[in-house]
Protein backbone atom coordinates (compact mmCIF):
# COMPACT_ATOMS: atom_id res chain seq x y z
CA UNK A 1 0.00 0.00 0.00
CA UNK A 2 1.26 3.47 -0.85
CA UNK A 3 2.12 5.92 1.93
CA UNK A 4 -0.77 8.17 0.91
CA UNK A 5 -3.28 5.31 1.20
CA UNK A 6 -1.81 4.23 4.54
CA UNK A 7 -2.23 7.75 5.90
CA UNK A 8 -5.75 8.01 4.50
CA UNK A 9 -6.75 4.73 6.13
CA UNK A 10 -5.27 5.82 9.45
CA UNK A 11 -7.12 9.15 9.27
CA UNK A 12 -10.38 7.32 8.65
CA UNK A 13 -10.16 4.96 11.63
CA UNK A 14 -12.11 7.35 13.86
CA UNK A 15 -14.41 8.73 11.14
CA UNK A 16 -17.85 9.78 12.40
CA UNK A 17 -19.11 11.65 9.33
CA UNK A 18 -22.24 9.51 9.13
CA UNK A 19 -24.22 7.20 11.41
CA UNK A 20 -22.30 4.10 10.30
CA UNK A 21 -19.35 5.24 12.38
CA UNK A 22 -21.36 4.51 15.52
CA UNK A 23 -22.46 0.99 14.54
CA UNK A 24 -19.40 -0.48 12.79
CA UNK A 25 -16.95 -2.89 14.38
CA UNK A 26 -14.13 -2.13 11.96
CA UNK A 27 -13.45 0.27 9.13
CA UNK A 28 -13.16 -1.59 5.81
CA UNK A 29 -10.87 0.69 3.84
CA UNK A 30 -9.94 -1.55 0.90
CA UNK A 31 -6.97 -3.69 -0.01
CA UNK A 32 -4.78 -4.86 -2.85
CA UNK A 33 -2.16 -3.48 -5.19
CA UNK A 34 -2.06 0.31 -5.03
CA UNK A 35 -0.76 0.32 -8.63
CA UNK A 36 -3.35 -2.14 -9.95
CA UNK A 37 -4.76 -1.87 -13.46
CA UNK A 38 -8.07 -3.29 -12.20
CA UNK A 39 -10.08 -1.89 -9.31
CA UNK A 40 -13.26 -3.57 -8.06
CA UNK A 41 -15.84 -1.45 -6.26
CA UNK A 42 -18.73 -3.09 -4.44
CA UNK A 43 -21.60 -1.84 -2.30
CA UNK A 44 -20.44 -2.03 1.31
CA UNK A 45 -19.01 -4.38 3.94
CA UNK A 46 -21.05 -7.32 5.24
CA UNK A 47 -20.91 -9.00 8.64
CA UNK A 48 -17.68 -10.91 7.99
CA UNK A 49 -15.98 -7.90 6.44
CA UNK A 50 -16.98 -5.77 9.44
CA UNK A 51 -15.45 -8.36 11.78
CA UNK A 52 -12.14 -8.61 9.91
CA UNK A 53 -11.82 -5.10 8.49
CA UNK A 54 -11.24 -6.44 4.97
CA UNK A 55 -13.43 -6.25 1.84
CA UNK A 56 -15.08 -9.28 0.25
CA UNK A 57 -13.95 -11.96 2.69
CA UNK A 58 -17.31 -13.68 3.17
CA UNK A 59 -19.06 -16.14 0.86
CA UNK A 60 -19.50 -13.49 -1.85
CA UNK A 61 -15.81 -12.70 -1.48
CA UNK A 62 -14.88 -16.31 -2.17
CA UNK A 63 -16.88 -16.16 -5.39
CA UNK A 64 -15.15 -12.91 -6.32
CA UNK A 65 -11.79 -14.61 -5.73
CA UNK A 66 -12.86 -17.38 -8.11
CA UNK A 67 -13.87 -14.85 -10.75
CA UNK A 68 -10.60 -12.96 -10.42
CA UNK A 69 -8.64 -16.20 -10.69
CA UNK A 70 -10.66 -17.12 -13.80
CA UNK A 71 -8.90 -14.25 -15.60
CA UNK A 72 -5.47 -15.35 -14.32
CA UNK A 73 -5.16 -12.79 -11.53
CA UNK A 74 -5.19 -12.89 -7.73
CA UNK A 75 -6.55 -10.55 -5.07
CA UNK A 76 -3.03 -9.23 -4.51
CA UNK A 77 -2.83 -8.07 -8.13
CA UNK A 78 -6.04 -6.02 -8.10
CA UNK A 79 -7.53 -3.47 -5.72
CA UNK A 80 -10.86 -4.02 -3.95
CA UNK A 81 -12.99 -1.39 -2.22
CA UNK A 82 -16.62 -0.41 -1.61
CA UNK A 83 -18.88 2.60 -2.06
CA UNK A 84 -19.13 2.85 1.74
CA UNK A 85 -16.40 1.79 4.16
CA UNK A 86 -18.53 0.77 7.13
CA UNK A 87 -21.20 -1.92 7.34
CA UNK A 88 -24.81 -0.71 7.15
CA UNK A 89 -26.72 -2.36 10.04
CA UNK A 90 -28.39 -5.62 9.03
CA UNK A 91 -26.72 -5.41 5.61
CA UNK A 92 -29.31 -2.87 4.47
CA UNK A 93 -28.66 -0.69 1.42
CA UNK A 94 -26.34 2.29 2.02
CA UNK A 95 -28.24 5.55 2.44
CA UNK A 96 -27.49 8.51 0.11
CA UNK A 97 -25.93 10.56 2.91
CA UNK A 98 -23.66 7.62 3.83
CA UNK A 99 -22.48 7.24 0.23
CA UNK A 100 -21.91 10.99 0.06
CA UNK A 101 -19.90 11.01 3.29
CA UNK A 102 -17.59 8.26 2.01
CA UNK A 103 -17.10 9.66 -1.48
CA UNK A 104 -14.11 11.99 -0.80
CA UNK A 105 -12.11 9.01 0.49
CA UNK A 106 -13.02 6.70 -2.37
CA UNK A 107 -12.18 9.54 -4.74
CA UNK A 108 -8.71 9.87 -3.17
CA UNK A 109 -8.19 6.12 -3.55
CA UNK A 110 -9.08 6.33 -7.23
CA UNK A 111 -6.75 9.28 -7.80
CA UNK A 112 -3.88 7.48 -6.08
CA UNK A 113 -4.36 4.05 -7.69
CA UNK A 114 -5.29 5.36 -11.15
CA UNK A 115 -6.80 2.07 -12.34
CA UNK A 116 -7.10 1.56 -16.08
CA UNK A 117 -10.44 -0.23 -15.61
CA UNK A 118 -12.96 0.05 -12.76
CA UNK A 119 -15.26 -2.94 -12.25
CA UNK A 120 -18.58 -1.79 -10.78
CA UNK A 121 -20.02 -4.69 -8.79
CA UNK A 122 -23.77 -4.41 -8.46
CA UNK A 123 -26.41 -1.74 -8.76
CA UNK A 124 -25.25 0.53 -5.92
CA UNK A 125 -21.75 0.87 -7.29
CA UNK A 126 -23.19 1.35 -10.77
CA UNK A 127 -25.55 4.07 -9.55
CA UNK A 128 -22.68 5.92 -7.82
CA UNK A 129 -20.65 6.21 -10.99
CA UNK A 130 -23.18 5.80 -13.80
CA UNK A 131 -26.52 7.04 -12.43
CA UNK A 132 -29.67 6.01 -14.25
CA UNK A 133 -28.20 2.82 -15.70
CA UNK A 134 -29.67 -0.61 -14.94
CA UNK A 135 -27.30 -3.47 -14.15
CA UNK A 136 -29.51 -5.91 -16.05
CA UNK A 137 -29.04 -3.84 -19.20
CA UNK A 138 -25.38 -2.82 -19.05
CA UNK A 139 -23.64 -5.77 -17.35
CA UNK A 140 -20.69 -7.05 -19.34
CA UNK A 141 -20.23 -3.69 -21.06
CA UNK A 142 -17.30 -1.29 -20.91
CA UNK A 143 -18.46 2.31 -20.63
CA UNK A 144 -16.12 5.30 -20.98
CA UNK A 145 -17.16 8.45 -19.15
CA UNK A 146 -15.75 11.81 -18.05
CA UNK A 147 -16.20 11.63 -14.30
CA UNK A 148 -15.86 14.76 -12.13
CA UNK A 149 -12.70 14.70 -10.04
CA UNK A 150 -11.31 11.64 -11.80
CA UNK A 151 -11.32 12.52 -15.47
CA UNK A 152 -11.88 10.19 -18.41
CA UNK A 153 -12.33 6.68 -17.08
CA UNK A 154 -13.43 3.28 -18.37
CA UNK A 155 -15.98 1.42 -16.24
CA UNK A 156 -17.15 -2.19 -16.55
CA UNK A 157 -20.52 -3.16 -15.12
CA UNK A 158 -20.99 -6.57 -13.49
CA UNK A 159 -23.45 -8.28 -11.19
CA UNK A 160 -22.48 -8.33 -7.52
CA UNK A 161 -21.17 -11.78 -6.47
CA UNK A 162 -23.83 -11.89 -3.73
CA UNK A 163 -26.56 -11.62 -6.38
CA UNK A 164 -25.01 -14.59 -8.19
CA UNK A 165 -25.17 -16.60 -4.98
CA UNK A 166 -28.85 -15.84 -4.47
CA UNK A 167 -29.72 -16.43 -8.12
CA UNK A 168 -27.57 -19.25 -9.49
CA UNK A 169 -28.31 -18.41 -13.12
CA UNK A 170 -26.40 -15.15 -12.65
CA UNK A 171 -23.22 -17.03 -11.75
CA UNK A 172 -22.76 -18.20 -15.35
CA UNK A 173 -23.53 -14.67 -16.55
CA UNK A 174 -20.96 -13.21 -14.17
CA UNK A 175 -18.33 -15.69 -15.34
CA UNK A 176 -19.02 -14.88 -19.00
CA UNK A 177 -18.82 -11.15 -18.28
CA UNK A 178 -15.49 -11.59 -16.49
CA UNK A 179 -14.06 -13.35 -19.53
CA UNK A 180 -14.35 -10.04 -21.40
CA UNK A 181 -12.22 -8.11 -18.90
CA UNK A 182 -8.72 -9.14 -20.16
CA UNK A 183 -9.50 -8.09 -23.75
CA UNK A 184 -10.99 -4.79 -22.63
CA UNK A 185 -7.97 -4.09 -20.44
CA UNK A 186 -5.62 -4.95 -23.30
CA UNK A 187 -7.45 -2.53 -25.59
CA UNK A 188 -7.24 0.25 -22.97
CA UNK A 189 -3.48 -0.32 -22.67
CA UNK A 190 -3.07 -0.24 -26.45
CA UNK A 191 -4.99 3.04 -26.64
CA UNK A 192 -2.91 4.45 -23.79
CA UNK A 193 0.27 3.39 -25.58
CA UNK A 194 -0.80 5.13 -28.78
CA UNK A 195 -1.66 8.30 -26.85
CA UNK A 196 1.74 8.25 -25.13
CA UNK A 197 3.46 7.66 -28.47
CA UNK A 198 1.66 10.63 -30.00
CA UNK A 199 2.60 12.82 -27.02
CA UNK A 200 6.26 11.82 -27.44
CA UNK A 201 6.14 12.46 -31.19
CA UNK A 202 4.53 15.88 -30.63
CA UNK A 203 7.19 16.73 -28.06
CA UNK A 204 9.98 15.64 -30.40
CA UNK A 205 8.50 17.74 -33.20
CA UNK A 206 8.27 20.72 -30.87
CA UNK A 207 11.92 20.25 -29.85
CA UNK A 208 12.97 20.15 -33.52
CA UNK A 209 11.17 23.44 -34.19
CA UNK A 210 12.82 25.03 -31.16
CA UNK A 211 16.27 23.89 -32.37
CA UNK A 212 15.64 25.35 -35.85
CA UNK A 213 14.58 28.70 -34.36
CA UNK A 214 17.62 28.67 -32.06
CA UNK A 215 20.00 28.03 -34.99
CA UNK A 216 18.42 30.85 -37.00
CA UNK A 217 18.91 33.26 -34.10
CA UNK A 218 22.56 32.20 -33.75
CA UNK A 219 23.12 32.69 -37.48
CA UNK A 220 21.77 36.24 -37.30
CA UNK A 221 23.88 36.96 -34.23
CA UNK A 222 27.12 36.01 -36.02
CA UNK A 223 26.07 37.57 -39.35
CA UNK A 224 25.94 34.27 -41.19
Amino acid sequence: MSELLKKLEEDLRNCQKCGLGKTRTNLVFGEGDSQADLMFIGEGPGKREDELGKPFVGVAGKLLDEMVESIDLTRKEVYIANVVKCRPPGNRDPLPDEVKACWPYLEQQLKEIKPKLIILLGRHSLERFLPGQKISQVHGQALRRDFPGIGRQVFFAAYHPAAALYQQSLKATLLEDFKRIPKILEKIKEESGLENKKEIEDLQEENKKEQIIKKKKQSKLFGE
